[in-house]
């Protein structure tokens, strides 16, 4: 079973220490995240989303929605209902404001919920996306086999999640970014100075490339396919039911 570290020595478990560090994040979030990734990560959901839009899904869950980020950029689709669940209810809050702001909240719902428990029936969505989030799991396997319960069969599941160039000069300047230049912008910015430092460890250890697509096959998952993007500092991943 794959679990990753908490950010923090704490008797708390990861998962619990995982929601208070988004929820003490989150109003700050949104903007960082733009600046940490240079605005690249727009263009990552926006890939996404195309695939998603050419599956044709009429209900989507997003897991892990955090802000709405995705969720809202799901919106473009022609999907008739979107599901965003996360586990903060802090990010959701900032979630939902967005969502009311652009008038989509007829169309996306906004859920408190845990991803290796979730809140809904088998076979109950066309697709499934989750967006920076998958690593955060505290049990990788669990949750992916939640994922795969309510996943609609012949139903699309796309990941998008960091991982690590594997060519030079890219490998090491990924690591001197994410080992050295991304704690200290959390550090400038975030009332959690440990929430960043937690994100560039768990991203340096969590399994990426063929090795998460081998996981994904003993879920259940077929037809996975991973794409890097950007030199491979994050991997866009597709299979289905």
């Amino acid at each position: 079973m794959t679990k990753v570290k908490p950010y923090k020595n704490s008797d708390l478990g990861k998962k619990e220490q995982v929601t208070k560090m988004f929820d003490a994040i989150s109003k700050e979030y949104d903007g960082l995240n733009r600046v940490i990734s240079f605005g690249i990560d727009v263009k990552w959901r926006k890939k996404v989303v195309e695939i998603v839009a050419n599956s044709q899904s009429k209900v989507i869950l997003d897991i892990a929605t955090g802000t709405g980020d995705m969720a809202i950029n799901l919106a473009e689709t022609n999907a008739e209902k979107i599901v965003g669940l996360d586990i903060s209810e802090g990010m959701l809050n900032v979630g939902k404001q967005k969502v009311l702001k652009k008038g989509l909240q007829n169309r996306i719902e906004m859920v408190v919920g845990d991803s290796e428990n979730l809140p809904f029936e088998n076979n109950s969505f066309d697709a499934i996306t989750v967006g920076f989030g998958i690593r955060n799991f505290e049990t990788l396997e669990k949750g992916l086999s939640e994922i795969h319960r309510v996943l609609k069969p012949n139903g699309v599941f796309v990941i998008l999640e960091t991982s690590v160039p594997t060519k030079t000069p890219f490998k090491q300047g990924y690591n001197l970014y994410s080992r050295h230049i991304l704690p200290v912008i959390g550090k400038l910015f975030s009332k959690d100075r440990s929430a960043y430092k937690y994100l560039s460890d768990s991203a340096s250890v969590f399994p990426y490339g063929e090795n998460l697509n081998n996981i994904l096959r003993k879920t259940g998952f077929i037809n996975v396919i991973n794409k890097p993007q950007t030199f491979g500092v994050a991997t866009i991943y597709t299979s289905s039911k």
